[in-house]
Formats: C-alpha cells, sequence, structure tokens
C-alpha cells in the first residue's frame, strides 16, 4: 500500500523483501506475504536528530503506527485467499511536529504474536465453513436429476410415464398391484400426467397405461387426482362392466396401481380393537354365566328344601279311614246331596228322574242347569246341578266323566259326581253329568258381591289349596295310590263356593290325567289349553318340559297364585276394598287373547299389583309372599300345591297378631245369590 501524501524529500518505504533496521534479515514476502508483516521506518535526510532518534533504542519501529487490522505476522501456510492485503501507510509527521509514532512506545513481541494467532483463529472456521457450504451447493446441483433442476427453476418438461395400450391383466382390484407395462414413454405435451384404466367385464380384467390431458375426458370422465403422485384408483360409471381410473404427476408413478391404501397383510386397527375387547369381555362373560347358574341352582335347592321343610314341619295328620273319608263327603254338613239318594244313585242304571229348572251358567262346552232331583217314594226332591253338553262335545263330557269316574278323586274340596248320562231329546243326542249343586254360585260371582273377612279369606284360599293339592297328588288320604291329575283351566269362575265358605274344584273338560304309560308325544299334542288371562308364561309362549309331569302342576299353581289374590283383593284386612277386579284388570280386555297376554307376562314381566297396605296385616303379608313364589316366572321355583296348604294351616291364628281383628264383617246367608224361585 503507498504512502498518503509525502512530502518531497521525505522517506520513501521500503520494498516487499528488503529488510529494515528492526526487521530481522529475510524476513517477509512479497505483497505481504507469511512471515512477518513488513516494517516500515520515517527518516529524514537532512535532520540527523531524527536519525539518531530512529537509532535509539527506545524508539518505535513504523509498523506500531499501523492499523490494528494488519498483523505484524502471519503463520506459514496460510491460504492465498485469507491473507490481507497490504494496508496503506499513514501520512508521514511534518517537520513542524514531532512524529508520533516515534513517540509511541513499542509493544512487546509477544503481546503481538497472540493478538496475531487469535486474529486468525477467528476467522480461519468461518473462510472453512463458506468453502464447504459452496463445496455442498456444487454436488446438490451436480446429482439433480435434469427434471428437478428444470422445476427449481420454474420450468415444466413433459412426463415420463408407463404407456402400453389396453392389454389383459392379472391385476385385481385389491389392495395394489403392479401394471407389468414394459414401455416408458414422455408425453408430447408439458401439462400431460400419467393416467391408467383397469377394467373388468365378464370375460377378462384389461389394463391401459398413458399419458392424458387432464383438461379433457378420459373414456367419459375428468380426471379428478392430477395432483396426486400416485396412482389412486378410483371406481367410475361404465356400462359394460367395472371401471377403475387412476392419474399421478411424479416419472411413472402409472405402474404402481393402488386400489385400496390399507394393506391387506396387516390387521386393521378396528379388528384389533375389536378382537381385544372380545377376550376382555369373555372372562366377564363366562363369570356372569357361572354366577347367573350357581344363582339359579341355588335358589331352586332353596325352594326344595322350603317346600320339604313345610311338609316335615306340619303336624301329620291322621290317616282317616276310607270308610270315613266316604262319609264326609256324603256328609249333610258338607253336601247338598243327601246320602240315601247318593246310594241310590250309584246303583241305579236307568235315567234318573230329573227335571230340569232354570240356567245358573254357560261354559265353552256346555250349559249348567239347577235341577230338581226327583225320590221314587215320596214327592221329595234333591236340588241337583246338570251340565249338558250338545252332541259335537262328546269328547268333552267324556273327559270329564272319566275324570269323575275315578273314586280316588273324591274329595271335600272337589265338585262331588252323581253320575253320567247320556240322553235324547228333541233337540237331538245330548250328554249329562250330574252334580252336587251349590247355591252360594262359582268364587268370582261370590267374590263380586262380597267382600271377606281374614278368616273367609284363610278358609277360602286354604281349602283352594287342598283340592288342588289332592288333584296333584299320587295318592288318597287314606294312602291309596291314584293317578296325578293337572286340571290346566282354574280359574274363580270354575271354583265354587259351598255352604260351609270353603271351595270345590269343578270343571274338567281340559284336564289331563297323568299317567305314567303317556309319552312324550301324547302330553305335546294335549294343546296349549285353558284361559289366557290365568295362563302361566310357559303355557303362554308354549315351551313346557314334556319329560317332567311336574310341569304340568306348576302351571295350576301359577293359576293358584292369581284366584289368590283375587280373594285378598276382596278382603277388608287390606284396608279400604276396591270393586272387585280379575287379575291383570283394565291392562287387558274382558277377554284378553294369548298374545295381548304374552305382552304383559313375558315382555313387560307384569303381575297383579300388591299394594302396600296389604302388608299390614301379617296373615295378609304372608299370603302375600306366598302367592309371589307362586306366579314365580320360573316354574321350578314356585311352591308346590301342598306346600301352599300347610302354609294355610300354620296362618290360621294370624288374625290375633294383627293390630286389628278382620273378622268383624261375616257374610250374610240371605238369599243374596241366584237361587231358583
Amino acid at each position: 500500500m503507498g504512502m498518503q501524501g509525502a512530502a518531497p524529500g521525505s522517506a520513501v518505504p521500503r520494498t516487499a523483501g528488503v529488510p529494515g533496521p528492526c526487521q530481522p534479515p529475510g524476513g517477509g514476502r512479497g505483497g505481504g506475504g507469511g512471515g512477518t508483516a513488513p516494517k516500515f521506518a520515517v527518516s529524514h535526510p537532512q535532520s540527523r536528530a531524527a536519525k539518531r532518534a530512529a537509532r535509539s533504542p527506545t524508539a518505535l519501529p513504523a509498523a506500531a503506527s499501523l492499523p490494528p487490522s494488519l498483523p505484524p505476522s502471519l503463520p506459514p501456510g496460510l491460504p492465498p485467499s485469507l491473507r490481507p492485503s497490504s494496508p496503506s501507510l499513514p501520512a508521514g509527521p511534518s517537520r513542524a511536529e514531532p512524529s508520533r509514532a516515534a513517540m509511541t512506545p513499542r509493544l512487546p513481541s509477544s503481546l503481538r504474536a497472540l493478538a496475531l494467532w487469535v486474529l486468525v483463529g477467528s476467522s480461519l472456521p468461518a473462510a472453512l465453513r463458506g468453502k464447504e457450504a459452496e463445496a455442498a451447493i456444487q454436488d446438490s446441483s451436480e446429482t439433480m436429476s435434469p427434471i428437478d433442476r428444470n422445476k427449481e427453476n420454474g420450468l415444466q418438461l413433459p412426463k415420463l410415464c408407463k404407456f402400453c395400450d389396453i392389454k389383459v391383466t392379472t391385476c385385481s382390484n385389491q389392495y395394489q398391484c403392479k401394471s407389468n407395462c414394459n414401455i416408458t414413454s414422455i408425453c408430447e405435451r408439458n401439462n400431460e400426467v400419467c393416467a391408467a384404466v383397469w377394467r373388468r367385464n365378464d370375460e377378462n380384467v384389461t389394463l391401459e397405461t398413458i399419458c392424458h390431458d387432464p383438461q379433457k375426458p378420459l373414456y367419459g370422465h375428468m380426471l379428478d387426482d392430477t395432483s396426486s403422485e400416485q396412482c389412486l384408483m378410483k371406481e367410475k360409471k361404465d356400462n359394460g362392466g367395472l371401471m377403475f381410473m387412476c392419474s399421478c404427476t411424479d416419472e411413472e408413478c402409472n405402474d404402481v396401481l393402488i386400489f385400496s391404501t390399507d394393506d391387506p397383510h396387516k390387521p386393521e386397527e378396528k379388528d384389533e380393537i375389536s378382537k381385544v375387547t372380545i377376550i376382555s369381555l369373555v372372562p366377564l362373560l363366562v363369570i356372569s354365566v357361572a354366577v347367573i347358574v350357581i344363582f339359579y341352582a341355588y335358589r331352586t335347592h332353596k325352594k326344595r328344601k322350603l317346600n320339604k321343610a313345610w311338609e316335615k314341619n306340619v303336624k301329620p295328620r291322621k290317616h282317616k279311614d276310607c270308610s270315613d273319608v266316604c262319609a264326609i263327603m256324603l256328609d249333610d254338613d258338607r253336601s247338598d246331596i243327601s246320602s240315601t239318594c247318593a246310594n241310590n244313585i250309584n246303583h241305579n242304571t236307568e235315567l234318573l228322574p230329573i227335571e230340569l229348572d232354570i240356567v245358573v251358567g254357560k261354559g265353552r262346552f256346555a250349559e249348567v242347569y239347577k235341577a230338581k232331583l226327583k225320590q221314587n217314594t215320596s214327592e221329595q226332591y234333591e236340588t241337583v246341578a246338570v251340565k249338558i253338553f250338545p252332541y259335537e262335545e262328546y269328547a268333552s263330557w267324556k273327559t270329564e266323566k272319566d275324570i269323575f269316574s275315578d273314586v280316588n278323586l273324591k274329595h271335600e274340596n272337589i265338585l262331588q259326581f252323581l253320575t253320567a248320562e247320556e240322553r235324547k231329546t228333541d233337540l237331538g243326542k245330548q250328554y249329562w253329568l250330574i252334580t252336587a249343586f251349590h247355591a252360594r254360585g262359582n268364587l268370582q260371582e261370590y267374590l263380586t258381591r262380597h267382600i271377606i273377612s281374614w278368616e273367609d279369606l284363610w278358609k277360602l284360599g286354604g281349602s283352594l289349596a287342598r283340592g288342588i293339592a289332592h288333584l296333584h297328588s299320587d295318592h288318597t288320604p287314606c294312602g291309596r295310590p291314584k293317578t296325578p291329575i293337572v286340571h290346566r283351566d282354574l280359574k274363580s269362575s270354575n271354583i265354587l263356593v259351598k255352604n260351609d265358605l270353603t271351595c270345590c274344584l269343578c270343571d274338567f273338560g281340559l284336564s289331563l290325567r297323568l299317567d305314567p304309560s303317556l309319552s312324550v308325544d301324547d302330553l305335546a299334542n294335549s294343546g296349549q289349553v285353558g284361559t289366557a288371562r290365568y295362563m302361566a308364561p310357559e303355557v303362554l309362549e308354549s315351551r313346557m318340559n314334556l319329560e317332567n309331569v311336574e310341569s304340568f302342576k306348576q302351571t295350576d299353581v301359577y293359576s293358584m297364585a292369581l284366584v289368590l289374590w283375587e280373594m285378598t283383593s276382596r278382603c277388608n284386612g287390606v284396608g279400604e276394598v276396591k270393586e272387585y277386579e280379575p287379575p291383570f284388570g283394565s291392562k287387558v280386555r274382558e277377554h284378553p287373547c294369548v298374545e295381548s297376554m304374552k305382552d304383559n307376562v313375558l315382555r313387560d314381566r307384569g303381575r297383579p299389583e300388591i299394594p302396600s297396605s296389604w302388608l299390614n296385616h301379617q296373615g295378609i303379608q304372608m299370603v302375600c309372599e306366598t302367592l309371589i313364589e307362586c306366579w314365580d316366572h320360573d316354574p321350578e321355583a314356585r311352591l308346590t300345591a301342598q306346600c301352599v296348604a300347610e302354609r294355610f294351616s300354620e296362618l290360621k291364628h294370624h288374625d290375633k297378631l294383627s293390630g286389628r281383628s278382620c273378622s268383624e264383617e261375616k257374610i250374610p246367608e240371605d238369599g243374596s245369590v241366584t237361587t231358583a224361585k
């Protein structure tokens, strides 16, 4: 760097490479090269004082006055690009004032070297990093494809696509497949994209890979995925069969056709969740089923054990002699037929002298008349009931006659049978059943007209249970074996009220003898019978256990529970007594069908309502508990008729435990019932 404004006669700087007074020999390279930086001295030929000052050991060399950016020396091997250029020398001092350089103290050489290395160390990494960045940019430019360089430069060149005409292929529309096209072509126009058309008809599957302008339709359809980098197949409408299309922008992207993005080799996440859910729920399900089975078995066992306990705990009654039983059946206090008349009927083979009076009841198969049975020896007569079947109902008459003809059926709580006859009248052939007559009528009529006391409830309910228990029993009270019978149409209108306010069963037209000789088919052919309102759930559903005859008996127990509810609803022990209503009351029609009862009993699990006021009386509370167990949905969990009979025997004195007596109102014995005039 040259001198700035050198005065004539001033010292000229030494040329590069020429040693000065304070420069070691051989130090420095031309042009400010490596080694020690060039040093400059200022001298005046006409000033000896200046020369002496320059030669003085305390004089500062000219290098001390250089700018701080110029290092006094450079390390060897420094690249040329990092070598500093020669700094411009400052203007020399004037003659009038002494040089500041001459007045500045000289820095030690060790400090100068330290400053040099700090400067070089901070500038060298930055320079090297700049070189590395330039090399990386150059390498990237060399490896970039021409198309990418064109894209980077904003140029659009024609695409390189698979280009095969329509050909038969094995590619299916499941997940993805290769086009197997061996021809690659450059599209004619810059805006064309790679496309593929997959078709399947009745004969074969074809595939076509082409270049196509997305602004124009392809086989009548516009390409709607021209910006995609993958060839995603989309179904299109085609009259000739099934068609899929795709388009994409990458090079040869129409070689791989993607019908579905789901990998068939990887299980779906939903399937995984479903499997995990199922696996986690299986133990809970098994435990739940086990708990239900254990509870069901325990409940059934408890019911059976309770039934046996009731039968064992009750005081065993003394077996009466068979003659005593027969005497009871014909006793005037319990029957409306005298023993003399009964004996005459039993030994008479001719038609009885009967005079029909009035109709007292009508059923599905027959009409019931009040009639007079004349005595041969006098003008006296006995009042009897005559049930007349028309000719077409012969089967019902025969069934009931066979039931009544069993001498072991006789019981104080079963209607007393006299005889059966076939008669010819002006209306044709008729079939008669002659039985005892009970002026109080059936239980439904009686409850409609009367409010009963706790004592009456106990007598009516207990006698009903005893009659059903005898019907179901396989032996008589005196120990003789008998065939069990199921009524199958128990309801309050098929139960008569006797003079002593006990019940007796009647109307055995649908009854079934549980003969051990009957097969399962015979039992199955017995059909769905009974009155829908009183049908048990298993009868409504036609799911009877035909291999267990006890299941038939449990249907009678269910119906008995509904009748007991009717009795309880008219007992003044429950508080305010409402008007009589049959079971399920207004929930169903007056004569409901089977489907209507299915909705109430099966779907809704409905049962007649038991108000909380019924539970205030201890005896009635136990009756409610009994009937609830009798109408249980599970037949095997229900009580037996014998168990119910024994419970009523234990309930005799519960009216004394109640806070009030329910026996204040007695049933009138006047002619408030329907009788013959």
